[in-house]
C-alpha cells in the first residue's frame, strides 16, 4: 500500500506539499516526497537541482542526467525538482554542492538524516527575513 502524502508532513510542520510533475518525482511517483518502508534511500528532499548538483551525483554514481527510459526516467536538467535520496543531498551539501531546497515539500523524515539549518540555508521558498527564525 502507497503512503498518503496527505499524511505526511514537511520540515515545517505543515502538510507535505507536492514536490514537482514535470517529470514526475517522488520514490513513488506520486509527485511528492512521500516516504515509506520500501523507501530505504529516504527520498525525501525536495531539491531544485543545478548543473552542479549534478555533476556531483554522478561522480558519486548517481547519474540524474542521464534519460533511463526503461524506468520511465527523462533525465533532470538544472531547474528540475526532483526528490531526492537525504544522505546523497548531505553529501552534497557537505562539499559545497547542494542544490536548492523546497521546503514545504521536503519530507520531514529527511531531518533524520539532514539538520535543518542545513535546509534552511538553501530554502528556496522562504523569505530571506524568515530563514533565520525556528
Amino acid at each position: 500500500m502507497l503512503p498518503d502524502p496527505t499524511d505526511e508532513r514537511n520540515v515545517l510542520g505543515g502538510p507535505l506539499e507536492p514536490c514537482g510533475t514535470d517529470p514526475v518525482t517522488g520514490f513513488y511517483r506520486d509527485g511528492s516526497c512521500t516516504s515509506g518502508p520500501d523507501d530505504l534511500g529516504s527520498h525525501t528532499v525536495c531539491a531544485v537541482v543545478s548543473a552542479e548538483f549534478l555533476a556531483m551525483q554522478r561522480e558519486l554514481g548517481n547519474d540524474l542526467a542521464t534519460p533511463r527510459p526503461e524506468y520511465g526516467f527523462p533525465g533532470l536538467r538544472p531547474g528540475d525538482r526532483w526528490c531526492v535520496v537525504a544522505t546523497r543531498w548531505l553529501q552534497a551539501y557537505q562539499a559545497g554542492a547542494a542544490s536548492g531546497v523546497v521546503l514545504a515539500a521536503t519530507n520531514a523524515r529527511a531531518l533524520e538524516i539532514v539538520p535543518m539549518e542545513a535546509l534552511r540555508q538553501h530554502a528556496v521558498d522562504v523569505p530571506d527575513d524568515l530563514s533565520g527564525l525556528g
